[in-house]
């Protein structure tokens, strides 16, 4: 059962050569996790394997944004994103997260695998903002609507640059 963390305002920064790994398998459970995730998430590898990724869940991040990424990898697509974590004492981290599908010889998801390397200053405080904005519209619209109403301002950002979600995240 996941514990009740009290996000703080402290930041870990990654240093630039940093790669943070892990894998699940195709519900999200984590299977393997490096050095470098231990480090950052505060962890034990012991209290990593075997729980749902989303134990690293910051709640600045937008359940819009989650449901971008899990439709595209249930999919068999690579995503990219930027994401805000929660270390286990409460800090946070940002990462620029590759995911992709881990696949049998048949083409069936398998699992997952994540590489997140350290995001620019200035990717964050771009992604941030978007962020608040999609939190924001998540928090008015409620429960039911919460989803759709952060995605639409994910899809107002994207037309009013004129770019692919892809194409928004390289751009940053």
């Amino acid at each position: 059962m996941k514990r009740a963390i009290t996000p703080t305002q402290i930041e870990r920064i990654m240093r630039d050569d940093d790669f943070i790994v892990s894998k699940t398998n195709p519900k999200g459970i984590i299977t393997y996790c490096n050095p470098i995730f231990v480090e950052f998430s505060g962890y034990t590898e012991d209290e990593l394997l075997g729980v749902q990724h989303n134990i690293i869940r910051h709640p600045d991040m937008p359940r819009a944004a989650f449901k971008l990424v899990w439709d595209t990898i249930a999919t068999g697509k690579e995503v990219f994103a930027y994401v805000k974590n929660l270390s286990k004492d409460g800090g946070f981290y940002w990462v620029l997260a590759h995911i992709t599908p881990d696949v049998d010889t048949h083409g069936r998801i398998t699992g997952y695998t994540s590489v997140r390397r350290c995001p620019t200053r200035p990717a964050v405080e771009t992604v941030s903002a978007v962020y608040t904005q999609m939190l924001q519209a998540e928090k008015q619209a409620g429960a039911r609507d919460a989803i759709a109403a952060g995605t639409q301002v994910l899809v107002d950002v994207m037309k009013a640059k004129d770019m692919r979600y892809e194409e928004l995240v390289f751009a940053l």
